[in-house]
């Protein structure tokens, strides 16, 4: 079985959020880590993306990534860097649309463009990978997290209306997010 990688998005740490939910399930019944949140006050993409790479350098064997948001595009950027045997694949959920205006109160274009978020990779993932996106996202419309999902070669799965999938759009719990990985553990050319 593989271990679970948890990758957050730009927020601080958030405990009612559904990915910190997940890992305290699944860690009763296989290995889960989590690269640390880096928080909406740094944005330094190299840092993020050298945590994501320190995270699978402590992991022995084969690991699922379960990714959120900014999350998503940091594991992208990872994937234009970096090379690593035994990924089994990835959750991508609900990536932000780094290229479009976020809301007040997110990051913006410029700060973004300055730490290197920008442009977003489009280049195929390395890894089977699952999208899993939402109708009425304020981060992303569909038709843009759509051509991430083609561009990346990742299954699209379409969630209805789930905001953000956080908090604020009233989500604790995510249990799709178990099915999604054991979809990509059923289809693992490495076995399960």
């Amino acid at each position: 079985m593989s271990t679970i990688l948890i990758v957050p998005g730009l927020r601080d740490r958030a405990d009612k959020h559904w990915q910190p939910l997940l890992a305290v399930k699944l860690m009763w019944s296989r290995p889960v880590r989590s690269v640390p949140p880096g928080g909406r006050a740094n944005l330094d993409l190299a840092a993020r993306v050298q945590a994501l790479q320190d995270a699978l350098d402590s992991i022995d064997g084969r690991v699922t990534i379960v990714a959120h948001s900014a999350g998503a595009l940091m594991l992208a950027h990872w994937a234009q860097q970096h090379r690593r045997a035994g990924i089994v694949g990835a959750v991508l959920a609900t990536p932000a649309d780094l290229e479009t205006p976020m809301p007040e109160g997110y990051p913006t274009m410029a700060a973004l463009q300055k730490h290197g978020w920008l442009p977003v990779p489009r280049k195929r993932l390395p890894f089977p990978s699952i999208v899993a996106a939402s109708s009425n996202d304020p981060l992303a419309s569909l038709p843009r997290v759509e051509k991430l999902a083609r561009d990346w070669g990742s299954e699209l799965v379409q969630l209805g209306e789930v905001g953000h999938l956080n908090p604020a759009s009233g989500f604790g719990e995510w249990p799709l997010a178990e099915e999604l990985i054991a979809r990509l553990d059923r289809n693992s050319p490495l076995g399960t």
